[in-house]
C-alpha cells in the first residue's frame, strides 16, 4: 500500500516522457524550430505542450521545470532534452508493461491490480505493439516469455509466414518428445527468436 503512490507516480512520469517524444517528432512541433537546429524558445515549447492537449497544466509546468537549461540565444535544446528522458522512460515503462500484462493474466479479478491497470492504461497501450510474446501450452499450464520487439522489426514480426512458422513450431514441440525435451526446445526457440529480433 505504501508503494502504490510511487508506482502511480512512475507510471505518470513514463507516460509524460513517452508522449513527449511523439510530440517533438511531429511536424506541428517542428514548425516552432525555425532554424531546424533542434532548439526552441521556452515560450514556444510551453505553447506546443499546451496546444497538444496531451498534458495537464501541472504536467506542462513540470516538463518546463525539467528543461530549464538554455543556450546563448535563450533556447531549449529539445532534442537533447527528449533523449535524456525518453530512453529511461521507455525502459522502465516497458518493464512495467511486462509486469502488468503478466499479473493481469495470472490475477484477472484482483481489485488492486485493476486500479493499477487503469492508471497504466496509456503506458500499456504505448507498448502493446512492441510487446512480443511467445507461449507454449502443456497439459498443465501455459509458459510465456515476453520481450521487446524493435520498432524497425515490427513489420517482420507480423508477417504471415513468421506467424505460421511459430504455430508449426509449437505444434511440433507439443506433439513430439517428453516434457523435458519440450521445455529445452522451447527455451532454445525463444533464445533464437529473441536473437533474430
Amino acid at each position: 500500500v505504501e508503494s502504490t503512490s510511487n508506482v502511480e507516480m512512475i507510471l505518470k512520469y513514463c507516460d509524460m516522457f513517452l508522449k513527449l517524444k511523439d510530440l517533438c517528432d511531429s511536424p506541428t512541433f517542428k514548425e516552432s524550430d525555425t532554424n531546424n537546429d533542434g532548439t526552441i524558445f521556452p515560450k514556444d515549447f510551453r505553447d506546443q505542450l499546451e496546444k497538444s492537449k496531451k498534458y495537464t497544466s501541472e504536467e506542462v509546468f513540470f516538463l518546463i521545470s525539467c528543461n530549464s537549461d538554455t543556450n546563448h540565444e535563450g533556447k531549449i535544446d529539445y532534442i537533447e532534452f527528449v533523449e535524456s528522458y525518453y530512453d529511461p522512460a521507455k525502459s522502465i515503462g516497458f518493464n512495467l508493461a511486462v509486469l502488468f500484462t503478466n499479473l493481469s493474466e495470472h490475477m484477472p479479478s484482483d481489485a488492486r491490480l485493476a486500479k493499477f491497470l487503469e492508471t497504466a492504461g496509456t503506458v500499456l497501450n504505448y507498448f502493446e505493439s512492441f510487446l512480443g510474446r511467445i507461449e507454449i501450452k502443456t497439459a498443465e499450464k501455459v509458459e510465456r516469455v515476453y520481450f521487446e520487439i524493435d520498432e524497425d522489426k515490427l513489420d517482420q514480426w507480423e508477417k504471415p509466414q513468421i506467424k505460421e512458422s511459430k504455430k508449426a513450431f509449437f505444434y511440433a514441440t507439443i506433439s513430439d518428445g517428453g516434457d523435458k525435451e519440450k521445455m529445452e526446445c522451447f527455451v532454445d526457440f525463444c533464445e533464437d527468436a529473441i536473437f533474430e529480433m
